[in-house]
């Protein structure tokens, strides 16, 4: 399983297939404007800004799977999304990230590293190193800015080309 043999539709409609990403480390999120972690979505903006000049590129992956707390469609999620927070990341367009109908790199990540590895809430986090290797990922409870994600990131600053 490599990130970088995926795609994705940005939340602007235009292809994001990964590949475009190769050799620089990617962070994806799964998100959601209707819980009680979319604060995360200040520090994950923080965390690409002091970041995005070392080469870490930060995706947003909206979703509806847990308590339906991103309901509204593109328009409205990039809408939120900038006037509440600024974002200036990738998003993507809703998908579902667990189930019969979870994007495959979802499905493929559950397949390789056991169920365990996909999101149980809002906001999990999957970092991937230059070569599109899962590196780390965290629960919806730790934060983009807890000292364990960081020290994930600086620690991989000095491997990842730019």
């Amino acid at each position: 399983m490599n990130l970088f043999n995926y795609n994705f539709v940005g939340i602007d409609g235009r292809a994001m297939p990964m590949e475009r990403f190769r050799n620089q480390p990617v962070m994806i999120v799964n998100t959601a404007s209707e819980c009680g972690y979319t604060p995360q979505y200040a520090q994950l903006q923080r965390l690409y800004a002091d970041y995005r000049e070392s080469g870490l590129n930060l995706i947003g992956i909206p979703c509806n799977d847990f308590g339906e707390q991103e309901p509204g469609d593109e328009e409205s999620i990039a809408e939120f999304c900038h006037r509440e927070f600024q974002i200036t990341f990738p998003m993507t367009v809703k998908y579902s990230v667990i189930g019969r109908a979870a994007h495959p790199l979802f499905k493929d990540m559950a397949q390789e590293y056991g169920s365990d590895i996909l999101p149980r809430w809002n906001f999990h986090k999957y970092l991937f190193d230059r070569k599109g290797a899962l590196l780390q990922h965290w629960p919806s409870a730790t934060a983009p800015d807890d000292p364990a994600v960081i020290h994930q990131i600086t620690r991989n600053l000095q491997s990842w080309s730019l």
